[in-house]
C-alpha cells in the first residue's frame, strides 16, 4: 500500500494514485510540502509590503518550455509579493515576444542552441563559441553580484550550461551571502539510466549539495519518481520536495458551431513540421467522418523554408487557420475540442489545466523526456499518444477519433497544486531574511 502520509492535500483535493502498476517505493522519506510556514506578516507589516529581490535563471536553448515556466513562476511570485523585484536571466531568443508582469524584467544572454543531449552551440554567433561561453558566465557572475538576490531560482541545470553558474555560486558562498538558492526540475529530464549517469559525471549532484538549499520537482512522485529514477544521493534527497504540476491560467470553454475544433500546436516549432504535415495529410480521412475546423500554430522556431513548403501544399485548405506564433495560447485552448501537440512539460500542464482531450506526438531525440512522459500519461488513460515510428495520417485520424470519444475523469484528479506549494516554500525560505513570523 502506497504511503500517502508524506503528502499533504487540501480538503478539496484528492490524491491521484495510478492503478495497474506497482506504487513507488522510496528508500528515504523525501520532504514534501507538509511543513507549512504559517507566515502572514513581517514585523507587523503585511506580506504584500515586503520587497524581496528574486533572481530566476532560464538557459532556454530549445523550444519555449523553459521561458514559459519561468514567466509563470515570475507571475506567481509577483502575485504573492507585489513589491518584489523579479529579474530573469535568459538566453531565450523570443523573450521579447512575451508580456512581462509588472515588477519583472530580464537580462538577455547570447542565445545557444541544443545540438545534442549535452551539447550546446551559439545560435547565431556561431564563429566564436568559446567567447560566447565566457561572455555568458561573466555576465551571470556580474548580475548575481550586482543584484544580490534574496532568492535565486535556477531552472533545470544546477551549474548552468557549460558550468556558467559556478563562478556566481562560489562567490555567493565565499562572501557568506544569505541568498537562498533553489533548483527547479520538471518531472522528467531524460531516460533514467542516462540521466543518472550524466548527473553524476558532470558534477550536478555535488553542485547541489555544495550550494543549494532546496530542489523543487515540478511534478508528482506518483507519475514519475524523479529522485528514485535518477538515483539522487542521500544529501540531495534530503532537500528535495515534490510540489506537483504547475497549473496554468484558463479561459472558460466557448461553444462551437458543430464542427470538431482541432488545435495543432508545436510549442517552439523547431522540430514540429512532421507533426503538422501529418495532421494536414490526415484531414481528408477525418473529414470523411465529421466536419472539422482547424487552427495550426507553427511556432517561432519553425524553419522558414519548412513553413513555406507547408503553406504551399496546404495553405488553401478550407476551414484551416494558420498562425505563426501565439505567446499566450489560453484563448485557443478554450476554443478547441481536441489538441494535437508534442509532449513537452509546459504543453502537458496546459492540457491538464484546460481539461482538454489531446493526441500527444512526442519527440524521442536527442532526449527521451517527451516520449517517457507521453507513454506514462497514456498508460493512465489521460491522453492518446502516437509513437514516433507510427506517425502517419491513418494513425493520426484514428487517434483523434479516439480522443474525441474518450473523456478521462483522471485529469481532474492529477495534482496541479504546484504553484501554491511553491509559494509556501518561498515564504519559508524568505522568513529568516525578512523576519517573518
Amino acid at each position: 500500500m502506497f504511503d500517502t502520509t508524506a503528502y499533504e492535500f487540501s480538503e478539496h483535493q484528492t490524491p491521484y494514485l495510478p492503478t495497474g502498476r506497482p506504487q513507488p517505493v522510496v528508500d528515504l522519506p523525501l520532504t514534501t510540502f507538509s511543513q507549512k510556514a504559517a507566515v502572514t506578516s513581517i514585523a507587523g507589516r503585511s506580506m504584500t509590503d515586503i520587497e524581496p529581490k528574486i533572481l530566476l535563471y532560464s538557459h532556454d536553448t530549445f523550444g519555449l518550455g523553459n521561458i514559459r515556466r519561468t514567466l509563470l513562476l515570475a507571475q506567481s511570485l509577483i502575485d504573492q509579493y507585489p513589491a518584489a523585484s523579479v529579474l530573469i536571466i535568459t538566453g531565450s531568443p523570443v523573450i521579447h515576444a512575451f508580456r512581462l508582469p509588472r515588477g519583472v524584467d530580464y537580462i538577455k544572454l547570447p542565445s545557444l542552441d541544443r545540438v545534442g543531449a549535452e551539447r550546446y552551440e551559439p545560435l547565431t554567433l556561431t564563429n566564436c563559441p568559446d567567447e560566447i561561453i565566457h561572455t555568458r558566465a561573466a555576465l551571470i557572475a556580474q548580475i548575481v553580484a550586482g543584484f544580490a538576490p534574496d532568492l535565486f531560482i535556477v531552472d533545470k541545470r544546477a551549474a548552468g550550461i557549460n558550468g556558467e553558474l559556478l563562478k556566481a555560486l562560489k562567490t555567493l558562498k565565499q562572501n557568506g551571502s544569505r541568498t537562498k538558492i533553489v533548483l527547479g526540475l520538471r518531472d522528467i529530464l531524460d531516460a533514467p539510466e542516462r540521466t543518472a549517469r550524466v548527473l553524476r559525471e558532470n558534477g550536478s549532484f555535488a553542485t547541489i549539495e555544495n550550494f543549494y538549499d532546496e530542489v523543487w520537482i515540478y511534478g508528482s512522485r506518483e507519475i514519475f519518481d524523479t529522485a528514485k529514477e535518477y538515483e539522487f544521493p542521500l544529501g540531495v534527497k534530503r532537500i528535495t520536495r515534490y510540489c506537483g504540476y504547475l497549473k496554468r491560467p484558463v479561459h472558460k470553454s466557448t461553444p462551437g458551431n458543430g464542427a470538431l475544433r482541432v488545435l495543432v500546436t508545436t510549442g517552439g516549432g523547431g522540430d514540429g513540421a512532421a507533426m503538422i504535415e501529418t495532421y494536414l495529410e490526415s484531414l481528408p480521412l477525418l473529414e470523411a467522418e465529421l466536419a472539422v475546423s482547424s487552427t495550426v500554430v507553427f511556432g517561432p522556431q519553425l524553419q522558414i523554408a519548412k513553413r513555406e513548403i507547408l503553406l504551399a501544399r496546404f495553405g488553401r485548405i478550407s476551414n484551416v487557420e494558420f498562425l505563426d506564433f501565439e505567446a499566450d495560447l489560453t484563448k485557443l485552448y478554450s476554443r478547441a475540442d481536441v489538441v494535437i501537440s508534442m509532449a513537452g512539460y509546459n504543453t502537458v500542464c496546459e492540457l491538464l489545466s484546460h481539461q482538454k482531450s489531446a493526441v500527444l506526438v512526442p519527440r524521442s531525440e536527442p532526449v527521451r523526456e517527451q516520449l517517457i512522459r507521453a507513454r506514462l500519461l497514456a498508460q493512465q488513460g489521460l491522453f492518446e499518444t502516437i509513437e514516433p515510428a507510427e506517425l502517419n495520417p491513418e494513425t493520426m485520424k484514428a487517434k483523434i477519433i479516439a480522443a474525441v470519444k474518450t473523456s478521462s475523469p483522471k485529469r481532474r484528479l492529477l495534482d496541479l497544486d504546484g504553484l501554491p506549494r511553491i509559494n509556501e516554500r518561498v515564504r519559508y525560505l524568505l522568513s529568516n531574511e525578512f523576519g517573518q513570523s
